[in-house]
């Protein structure tokens, strides 16, 4: 409940900021491109989790880890590979215009949209320690996949689980 919580307050403070930039929202392979490296975890110029694939398809470590966790808690809803379905949008489609921020509220605290006599829910994954505990994997995943760096399917190669990824793991789960 406190890191549902936690990220509800996280996200509350960057959310403003979305809204305030959101004719920059666009993510692009430049926008995505990883400039620091800590322990096999990449973040782009602006601070945001981002992905590292090698030119032979071996992705990193968090790359790999959100294909196996969307697609154990997401893709029921939002297809194979982040490409969508009848019940919930494509969010190879939708990651191109959210940012971090944006992702992090709408994952935590879930969102209803009512219009044209269809209602889509977003169930709340705040709770859930399969998906909370790994909703940095799933970013980067989604961000891969939506600005066209990762293609479908399992990625054939990736790189060892750091020892940051073991530990963080081990306090999120509480093991």
């Amino acid at each position: 409940m406190f890191f549902r919580n936690a990220i509800s307050v996280f996200a509350m403070i960057l959310l403003p900021l979305t809204i305030l930039d959101q004719a920059q929202a666009q993510d692009t392979k430049e926008k995505a491109a990883a400039v620091k490296d800590e322990d096999g975890k990449y973040f782009d110029g602006e601070g945001n989790p981002t992905f590292k694939i090698e030119q032979d398809g071996t992705v990193d470590w968090y790359t790999f880890s959100g294909y196996r966790r969307y697609h154990s808690d997401c893709h029921v809803c939002h297809g194979p590979d982040g490409v969508g379905s009848s019940y919930a949008p494509a969010m190879v489609d939708t990651m191109k215009n959210m940012d971090y921020g944006a992702f992090l509220a709408i994952v935590a605290e879930g969102r209803k949209n009512v219009g044209g006599g269809k209602q889509n829910v977003m169930p709340a994954f705040g709770d859930n320690k399969n998906v909370y505990c790994y909703i940095d994997d799933i970013y980067v995943y989604l961000r891969a996949r939506a600005v066209g760096d990762a293609p479908r399917g399992r990625p054939p190669k990736k790189a060892d689980k750091p020892q940051t990824a073991k530990d963080h793991e081990a306090s999120c789960m509480g093991g």
